[in-house]
């Protein structure tokens, strides 16, 4: 008999097939998120669970007594109560590597746009205001090559950006992180320092960390005052990581040049957001693995670790706290 599984999002044709293959299955089609209420009817009896992101909370496991894996179809893992799935000996899965060069492709995709103001002057042509020739200052942006990167959190991704940074636009790159990255220092002239100094010399601050306890709000009002102010302010990891109170105010007393956002303290992010009125400040839904490739090589990294927990083999990429 084959192990019972359900899949919390849809995902591709071809992926779908390979958990038929060894898992009875049931999948949510429906527009949005699944409701609470029909997930645990859904979990009740089921091994494992694929899920974007999931919050797996004491109260989900409660609903799911036979539960063998979480297949998280995200690098990040966040939601996992990871002293509860220990309890319960619930192992937990996320999908590392394969989106890191979709995620730095999209943070040199806001360090150019934010730098060169692309989407505030796309509107501009587009709303008819290109009457004249553009010499005045009021429409310079800033230079990117040979301008000084500095990266937090030097993890897979914030490697991907060093070689893009390093090889494509001749950057100086900085970087501060909890250990040194020597090989990575040799064979691309990047530099270590610690937080203050990195702030103070970098043009560019990108921001790369993963959300722990120990990152919350690990950026906020002494570190926007500590860069200069020129400096563009990138960050494509976890909005909490980011003080946002503190990013609003830095941006409105000029204290930072702009800010290039795919995610935010609370998502979606609220209407009401000063940043969403800010001609300055870039604003994108949480899309750093939003390419057809990526999306799917997740949805099937997912699905082998999802089949490999549910029929008695080790999942590859068990999360480090559960292994």
């Amino acid at each position: 008999m084959k192990p019972k599984v359900f899949i919390a999002k849809p995902i591709p044709q071809e992926v779908e097939d390979f958990i038929a293959e060894h898992c009875d299955y049931k999948i949510w089609k429906g527009n949005g998120p699944i409701p609470e209420s029909e997930l645990w009817k859904e979990i009740a009896d089921v091994e494992g669970i694929m899920t974007p992101k999931g919050m797996i909370t004491e109260d989900f496991l409660g609903h799911a007594p036979k539960l063998k894996v979480v297949s998280n179809i995200a690098v990040g893992y966040d939601g996992f109560d990871i002293e509860a799935m220990k309890a319960r000996n619930v192992i937990g899965t996320h999908t590392p590597y394969v989106l890191d060069d979709s995620v730095a492709d999209l943070v040199f995709g806001l360090i150019l746009a934010t730098s060169r103001r692309i989407v505030e002057f796309n509107q501009y042509v587009k709303e008819g205001k290109w009457n004249h020739h553009l010499d005045s200052q009021e429409f310079f942006g800033k230079d990117v090559h040979h301008a000084t990167l500095g990266i937090i959190g030097l993890g897979r991704i914030g490697e991907k950006v060093v070689r893009r940074a390093k090889l494509g636009f001749g950057m100086n790159v900085l970087y501060h992180n909890r250990s040194r990255k020597l090989e990575l220092e040799e064979e691309y002239g990047v530099l270590y320092r610690d937080m203050n100094a990195l702030l103070e010399e970098s043009d560019f601050v990108v921001v790369m960390l993963p959300l722990t306890e120990a990152t919350y709000h690990a950026i906020g009002q002494e570190q926007f005052k500590s860069m200069k102010r020129d400096a563009v302010f990138i960050n494509c990891s976890r909005g909490q990581v980011v003080d946002e109170v503190a990013l609003i105010a830095a941006l409105e007393n000029k204290e930072i040049l702009a800010a290039g956002l795919d995610v935010f303290e609370i998502e979606p992010v609220l209407n009401n957001n000063p940043l969403l009125k800010m001609d300055n400040v870039i604003t994108l839904p949480h899309i750093g693995s939003c390419t057809e490739d990526t999306r799917f090589d997740m949805a099937m990294k997912a699905a082998e670790n999802l089949v490999a927990g549910v029929t008695g083999q080790t999942p590859p990429n068990i999360v480090k706290e559960l292994q």
